[in-house]
C-alpha cells in the first residue's frame, strides 16, 4: 500500500501507483489524485543508496510539449536498462488557477521516501532464464475472490500478474475501474510488480469504455500487442465483441469486424519479427476463445487468427470468458497448439524457462488441481 506524503491537506493520492507498459527499455507509471495537478516521477538506481544521498532526475507527465494537468496522471519512464531494478518516487502538484504566462500552485502529495522503503521494479529481459507468472480472468469486480487469487503473488519471485480480461462487468466510470479491480491490485501487489491486460468483452462496454488506453497503456497504443519476457514471447489479442455489431444490445456504437481485420494484420507483421520467430516459447493469450459457444465475434475471430497462429509455432493459448474450465489438445477445434480456457473461480500460474513451460491450474486457495508441461524439445 502506498505511503503518501502530504505538503499541504488540500491534495490527495486516492489510486496507485500501479506500472503498466513495462518493457525491456521503459515504463509507465499511474495514479489518480483527488484535485487537478501536475505530476512527476523521480527515480534512482537499486544501489543500496539513501534516495535522499542526491537529488534525483525527473521525468514528468508531459502532452505536445506541456505538463499535463488533471487527476489521471501517466509518466512513461524510457531509456531503461533491460533487467535493471529501480527505486521510485511520485508526486502531484495541485494546479489552482491557469493563466496564460502564470499558474497558481496548491499543495504537493508525493510517496514516502523518508521513513518508508521507495517503491521499485524492475524492467523485463529477454536475456532472463526462468519466469514465474499468474493468470486471472472473468472477476468482474469480485475483489474478496482476487484478493484470494493474489495471495501467492511475492514481490521477487512474480515477474508479473496477467488479467486475460473481464475484470469488471462494465467500464461505467473511472471509479468503477479502479474499485473493481486496479485499487485491489495496487493494495497488492502492483505498485511493485506490472499487471498486463487482455480487454475482455466486458471492458468494451460502458461510458468510460473509449478510454481503455488511457488506463491501460500498450507499446502498440492498442488493446493488442506483444512483449518478449524471458525465454516467451506473447502475442496479446483482442477480440472484442462476442455478438455481431448489428445486435440491439450496442446500440450501433460497434465496428468489431473491421476492428478485427486490422488486429489480424498487425498479428501477420507480429508473427513474422524477428523477436517472435527467435523466441523458445510463443504464448498467446487472448479472453474470448475461438470455441466462444459458436457467436459469431469468436468465429470471426477464429477465421482471422487461427490461420496464422497455426503457421507460428505457437506452444500454447491461455483465453477466458467461459466462466467453466476447458482443456484442448493440440489439433481440436482446428487450433495446431493446446488451448487452455481458464474458469471465473480459479486461476493458473505459469513457469518457463529456455527447456520448458508449466503450467498449474489452480483453485482460489492456491491448491494445485492440475498440471501440465510443454517441453521445447518436444515440438
Amino acid at each position: 500500500m502506498l505511503v503518501a506524503f502530504q505538503w499541504s491537506a488540500a491534495i490527495k493520492i486516492v489510486s496507485g501507483p500501479y506500472l503498466q507498459n513495462l518493457t525491456d527499455t521503459s515504463c509507465d507509471i499511474l495514479w489518480r489524485t483527488d484535485l487537478p495537478s501536475t505530476a512527476w516521477v523521480e527515480l534512482a538506481p537499486d544501489d543500496g543508496s539513501h534516495f535522499y544521498q542526491q537529488e534525483r532526475p525527473a521525468t514528468y507527465a508531459t502532452d505536445l510539449g506541456r505538463a499535463v494537468v488533471g487527476t489521471m496522471h501517466k509518466v512513461s519512464l524510457k531509456g531503461l536498462k533491460p533487467g535493471t531494478s529501480y527505486r521510485y518516487r511520485i508526486y502531484s502538484e495541485e494546479v489552482l488557477r491557469q493563466q496564460p504566462y502564470h499558474v497558481d500552485y496548491g499543495g504537493i502529495a508525493a510517496s514516502e521516501v523518508y521513513r518508508a522503503e521507495p517503491l521499485m521494479f524492475t524492467t523485463l529481459s529477454p536475456d532472463k532464464e526462468a519466469i514465474d507468472f499468474f493468470v486471472i480472468n472473468d472477476i468482474h469486480g469480485r475483489n474478496e475472490v482476487l484478493t484470494n487469487m493474489l495471495s501467492g503473488v511475492k514481490k521477487g519471485a512474480t515477474d508479473f500478474v496477467f488479467y486475460n480480461g473481464d475484470m469488471v462487468n462494465y467500464m461505467d466510470s473511472v471509479e468503477s475501474i479502479f474499485s473493481g479491480f486496479i485499487d485491489t491490485s495496487v493494495k497488492r501487489f502492483a505498485s511493485e510488480i506490472p499487471f498486463m491486460m487482455s480487454r475482455g468483452n466486458h471492458e468494451t462496454r460502458g461510458a468510460a469504455a473509449k478510454d481503455y488506453m488511457r488506463y491501460f497503456p500498450t507499446p502498440t497504443g492498442k488493446p493488442y500487442y506483444s512483449f518478449r519476457s524471458g525465454p516467451c514471447f506473447f502475442i496479446v489479442l483482442d477480440g472484442g465483441e462476442d455478438k455481431p455489431d448489428s445486435s440491439i444490445e450496442y446500440s450501433r456504437t460497434s465496428f468489431f469486424d473491421d476492428y478485427r481485420r486490422e488486429e489480424a494484420q498487425w498479428l501477420e507483421e507480429t508473427l513474422a519479427s524477428k523477436e517472435c520467430r527467435e523466441a523458445p516459447f510463443r504464448i498467446v493469450m487472448m479472453h474470448v476463445p475461438f470455441t466462444g459457444g459458436g457467436w459469431h465475434g469468436p468465429l470471426h475471430a477464429k477465421s482471422l487468427f487461427q490461420p496464422l497462429l497455426n503457421k507460428a509455432g505457437i506452444d500454447l493459448m491461455l483465453c477466458g470468458h467461459m466462466h467453466a474450465y476447458s482443456y484442448h489438445e493440440k489439433g481440436e477445434e482446428g487450433s495446431d497448439f493446446p488451448v487452455l480456457v481458464n474458469s471465473h473461480n480459479g486461476y493458473l500460474r505459469v513457469k518457463a524457462d529456455t527447456g520448458s513451460i508449466s503450467l498449474f491450474v489452480m483453485n482460489p486457495k492456491g491448491k494445485t488441481i492440475r498440471e501440465f508441461r510443454y517441453d521445447r524439445s518436444a515440438r
